[in-house]
């Protein structure tokens, strides 16, 4: 771990804007105006807790009473708590997609804590470009930052079946469109997939990415695998509060924790989770940020050899919660201990693998051993003629079809991609699929395929009055 030097209270980048006497007069005089009083703020770290909660985020939905938890921490260490909004990017009601929009939550979010007078900050979020959003700007201001997840909900039930968030839309309107569940029955499922608030419960983007950001040290242990609702992400979150201000008086930066190894580490325990492989674009864009060079190649020899562990869908058979009660993420990083760089630095002042020294794992079902992974490999970097500058394959995928013998020139009918490993040629052939909807059959690249002009299903939807936005939902 770097050593930090307690700074003096004329050294804080906050005493610039309020320590000068006459000359913070404008500045002082407003603050006063907004009822607090000298003592509070002048000397004393200010805390800038970025808050990404909106009404239209259900991941984020309860972080405005987490962000008081973290005033409580704040104030609890002798800090200056303010609270700054940021935008939240919902993975549903953000479109046509929330990716196009990750870079704004990036560039506020350095532009937040590098205009005011801050010393430090605490990131509020969870949902999947707004975990990357939150971090990449941390980054470019390189001030003490903390991250506190949104967490994740609790597993949904239908009639004793589990749901999981992301998937029994997908699972149950395959069922509807084959008259095996009925469209009441279908609308009792949306009322109980997402029982609570919190990201989606699988090991999803929002998942991922927040594992990551505890590996990368910007999280304190095992913050990132507590559900939303748990009191424990609350307690974690006044901890947090706690922290960042020792951060703030030591000037731990995250320039001081984002070496290659830390990047080495997400990329071996996004393996180990089974991630998504929108991982692979957001630990790029970090690694730009922090002046580490990074590519696909780089990402694809680093997660060979560590297998799948984390039993939980989409690419196993469990959701969050249960990974929450095996033991999280310091039991998964406990398992592949051999394969990271424990002297990694940490927000809360050790080394990563001083942080999960004793960590149990308590279902073996759940955090598979070594020797019984769900799959031999997580990540693969494939590249081709629809893909020269690369594209990554989950073993979440459907098995990719392998080429014998002598490899057909590419057509319009077919699409090669090669493994940067050498070893395979997997060939997707355009084939006829059917929109998952209504059965329209319909020409698309491996999937399903969804359009106004064939969904059937969805003009029976407005002809029982469910409203309009499902139906601009559905892209035409």
């Amino acid at each position: 771990m770097p050593e930090c030097k307690r700074r003096k209270p004329e050294e804080l980048r906050s005493y610039r804007w309020f320590g000068k006497g006459p000359w913070s007069f404008g500045r002082n005089s407003r603050m006063l105006q907004n009822g607090w009083e000298l003592a509070e703020f002048v000397g004393r770290p200010v805390i800038a807790i970025i808050n990404t909660w909106s009404d239209l985020n259900t991941c984020h939905r309860h972080l405005r009473a987490r962000a008081e938890d973290v005033k409580r921490g704040v104030l609890n260490a002798g800090g200056f708590p303010v609270e700054l909004p940021a935008m939240s990017l919902s993975e549903r009601n953000v479109g046509p997609t929330a990716m196009l929009y990750r870079n704004f939550p990036a560039m506020e979010t350095e532009e937040l804590v590098r205009c005011h007078p801050v010393d430090a900050s605490v990131l509020l979020g969870g949902c999947d470009k707004t975990t990357p959003g939150l971090l990449m700007g941390a980054i470019s201001a390189d001030i003490p930052s903390i991250y506190v997840p949104a967490g994740f909900m609790l597993s949904g039930s239908w009639r004793g079946e589990r749901l999981g968030s992301s998937s029994a839309g997908w699972k149950y309107g395959q069922k509807l469109m084959d008259g095996k569940i009925s469209f009441e029955e279908f609308l009792e499922i949306e009322q109980t997939c997402a029982p609570t608030v919190g990201t989606c419960n699988d090991m999803g983007t929002a998942s991922t990415m927040t594992a990551l950001a505890e590996v990368l040290g910007f999280s304190l242990p095992g913050a990132s695998s507590v559900p939303a609702v748990d009191a424990l992400g609350m307690r974690l979150a006044f901890e947090a509060g706690r922290r960042i201000v020792e951060m703030a008086w030591g000037d731990l930066k995250p320039s001081d924790m984002l070496t290659e190894a830390a990047f080495r580490n997400a990329a071996a325990v996004c393996a180990a989770l089974g991630g998504s492989t929108n991982a692979a674009i957001h630990l790029i864009a970090l690694a730009g940020r922090a002046g580490v060079k990074l590519s696909l190649d780089d990402l694809d020899a680093m997660v060979r050899g560590v297998p799948v562990l984390a039993n939980v869908h989409p690419s196993g058979e469990y959701l969050m919660e249960d990974f929450y009660w095996a033991g999280g993420i310091r039991a998964l990083m406990s398992r592949i201990q051999n394969r990271l760089a424990l002297n990694c630095a940490t927000v809360n002042g050790r080394t990563l693998g001083e942080n999960i020294e004793g960590a149990q794992v308590h279902n073996a079902h759940v955090i598979r051993p070594m020797t019984e992974p769900i799959a031999e490999e997580a990540l693969a970097v494939l590249r081709g003629n629809l893909a020269p500058d690369g594209c990554v394959r989950s073993s979440r995928a459907r098995p990719a079809r392998r080429s014998s013998g002598t490899k057909a020139a590419p057509s319009s009918s077919r699409m090669s991609m090669t493994s940067t490993r050498g070893s395979t040629t997997p060939t997707w052939r355009w084939m006829k699929t059917a929109c998952w909807l209504c059965g329209t059959k319909a020409l698309k690249a491996g999937r399903a395929y969804r359009s106004a002009a064939c969904c059937r299903f969805r003009r029976s939807l407005l002809s029982r009055g469910s409203g309009t936005w499902f139906a601009s939902a559905m892209p035409g």
